[in-house]
């Protein structure tokens, strides 16, 4: 089982910009002494409250300052981004880390994103699958071309190549029921955020389809899962209820207000109208038996164990600020709890 950390870099209220980047880099240098596998960075647009609009940036940074953690992007979102750029700026990256990088990509969920970059949220599929096919093309031959509904290029040499070879291992973030078999026909591992549709327990037969669809197209092996999900821990199970509750409240009550935004949103999958009602109408304690992992390392040792059999799990990312409003202190502690009581038993 690999264990990576989740990454949002917000700003605590009250605080500033700066300090936001300095505190998550407290939590990034505990990851690296605590012996997480993975560092995981979001790509936040037009997202007051977060200052991650920029992950291969702070990745460099963090390839600075560690040695050993592995640098993942969770996700970049291709359909904003010129993918020759990418291609080049993920290489470096690869390159100055010593072979450090996983790449997420996606997407990306909230059409709003799309449109203040000018990319229609209806080409996102189109324009993710030509930007990654571009990608790998720039990484593996010496020159190329490539000829697509959104981008035309002829004889390009991308230079440099990535330290990985063929090329770092790619990831593929999906949050949606129709995303599992379309990824697992391109033949990518999956990074699931469970989000605004699915339980932990009800994503078993979207898995299911997943490896099924891998299968079906040909591809060798199997897939690898990772799932993305909030833990908090402490060692009095109260404190382990109670502590994070205003925060996962917040959480809960944005994506709601969020998701119900888009309920008249044309080119879009599912029904984003219900999945808010969904949300809306949880409660708090809903959301801890079906959303999340908080209590003791005991009992957060049990319900992993259990969700990794039940789902066949390669990866658990977790997030230890879940809503943005849990402090440093407690994030930390719940850091130091992770990989001494509870990594050591899920191995």
């Amino acid at each position: 089982m690999e264990f990576g950390m989740f990454l949002e870099f917000p700003i605590r209220e009250g605080g500033t910009e700066k300090e936001a980047f300095d505190e998550s880099f407290v939590l990034v240098n505990e990851a690296e002494n605590r012996g997480v596998d993975s560092l995981w960075l979001a790509e936040y647009h037009f997202s007051p409250g977060r200052v991650l609009s920029s992950p291969i940036t702070i990745l460099s940074n963090i390839a600075a300052r560690t040695e050993r953690i592995r640098l993942g992007t969770a996700v970049i979102l291709l359909p904003l981004a010129n993918p020759v750029r990418v291609a080049e700026e993920i290489a470096v990256l690869d390159l100055v880390s010593g072979g450090r990088v996983d790449f997420g990509v996606g997407r990306g969920t909230f059409p709003n994103v799309h449109e203040g970059f000018n990319s229609p949220f209806a080409e996102s599929r189109g324009r993710f699958e030509e930007s990654l096919e571009i990608i790998i093309k720039a990484w593996t031959n010496e020159t190329f071309s490539f000829e697509g509904e959104f981008y035309n290029l002829k004889d390009l040499e991308v230079t440099p190549k990535p330290y990985q070879k063929p090329h770092p291992p790619i990831r593929v973030g999906v949050t949606s029921a129709e995303s599992f078999p379309t990824t697992g026909r391109m033949g990518y591992d999956i990074l699931i955020n469970p989000s605004r549709v699915f339980t932990l327990s009800g994503l078993k037969p979207q898995i299911e389809e997943y490896h099924q669809a891998w299968k079906d197209a040909g591809h060798k092996g199997k897939g690898k899962v990772g799932l993305r999900m909030p833990v908090y821990l402490s060692n009095d199970p109260r404190k382990a209820h109670d502590e994070p509750r205003e925060s996962a409240l917040f959480s809960m009550g944005r994506l709601s207000d969020r998701v119900a935004s888009y309920a008249n949103y044309g080119n879009t999958t599912g029904n984003w109208g219900q999945e808010a009602e969904t949300v809306k109408n949880m409660s708090y304690d809903d959301w801890v038996r079906d959303k999340v992992a908080f209590g003791t390392p005991e009992a957060v040792t049990g319900k992993l164990q259990a969700l990794a059999e039940e789902l066949g799990l390669d990866q658990i990312m977790f997030e230890v600020n879940f809503g943005n409003k849990i402090p440093l202190e407690n994030q930390l502690n719940s850091l130091r709890l992770m990989m001494e009581k509870v990594a050591p038993n899920l191995g």
